[in-house]
């Protein structure tokens, strides 16, 4: 098992060429980057960094760029306001640094889908949405306010609170993914505050979330499927089980629940440059699966 983060950074710059990109939403520059097949138009996946990270992590930390190059899908990472999402919540419900006042990512996300579908560039049908922590508040925020921007989405390590559910009313069911941890110091599996000094209190549990997701597409309240994934990596300290719901067809609600996992997303290889200082702050990475390639075979069923 890779776990190097100089073998993650060299990956991803071979995946494919990353452009650096801007676009103007409301008077306000916003920057990002892309990375395109030439076949058009493409699938498009946009994946959202954390709090206190930029589009360009998500690039080097995670294997989309190398999933993104392999089927050939387009992929985009935005970047942040002050390296945040405005997303449902108010800012004293968030850590770290908000974006500044009257930010509007929403506008900004859909713009991008704009620009590259009207160019051609992006197939309307095939468009996906996902993100980590902070990014995976922003996805969610996204489904309850555009739900008809989007094939599938999937939330890593996030669940929503009493002020995200409650402006949540999306027009349409999306198919959901989420992937949690229940050792996350930060958005704590069984919701409230987590074991973090720089944690927030409020959230909802996992159960609750997930709860509220099949509740809004149409799904039956219980567990279906459960399937228990190998430990293929006992050192980390961690291991996965798949939690399907019975939803009607095109309406899929999915959890990912990494047992003893942290506020990461699992991967191939280390998230971070320091993987024992990241272990001791958010908690353990599972290597057993890999999130890109687990959130892109649930996206390329749907439509």
């Amino acid at each position: 098992m890779i776990r190097l983060p100089a073998f993650a950074i060299a990956i991803a710059l071979c995946a494919g060429t990353a452009r650096a990109e801007t676009i103007d939403i409301g008077g306000v520059t916003r920057t990002y980057l892309t990375q395109f097949p030439d076949s058009r138009p493409a699938p498009l996946v946009i994946v959202l960094h954390g709090n206190t990270q930029i589009g360009a992590d998500m690039r080097t930390r995670t294997s989309w760029s190398l999933v993104a190059s392999r089927e050939r899908f387009g992929v985009i990472y935005p970047d942040g306001l002050n390296r945040a999402w405005a997303d449902l919540r108010p800012d004293s419900k968030r850590a770290g640094r908000p974006p500044p006042a009257g930010t509007d990512d929403t506008a900004f996300i859909a713009g991008l889908i704009e620009k590259y579908v009207t160019d051609g560039t992006a197939d309307p049908k095939h468009v996906y949405i996902t993100g980590l922590s902070n990014g995976g508040a922003m996805t969610m925020t996204l489904v309850c306010v555009r739900p008809e921007l989007f094939a599938a989405a999937a939330s890593v390590v996030m669940n929503l609170t009493d002020e995200s559910a409650g402006a949540c009313h999306p027009s349409q069911p999306v198919p959901v993914l989420m992937m949690n941890g229940t050792a996350d110091p930060l958005v704590p599996f069984e919701g409230g505050k987590g074991a973090s000094h720089y944690a927030m209190d409020g959230f909802w549990s996992t159960q609750a979330t997930l709860a509220f997701w099949r509740r809004v597409n149409g799904c039956q309240t219980e567990d279906t499927t459960v399937t228990e994934f190998s430990d293929r990596d006992p050192t980390d300290q961690s291991t996965v089980t798949r939690i399907e719901s019975d939803c009607p067809q095109g309406r899929d609600v999915v959890l990912y629940r990494v047992n003893g996992g942290g506020h990461r997303m699992p991967g191939a290889f280390s998230d971070a440059r320091l993987p024992r200082i990241a272990t001791a702050f958010l908690g353990p990475q599972n290597h057993d699966i890999d999130g890109a390639e687990t959130i892109w075979a649930f996206f390329k069923r749907f439509p």
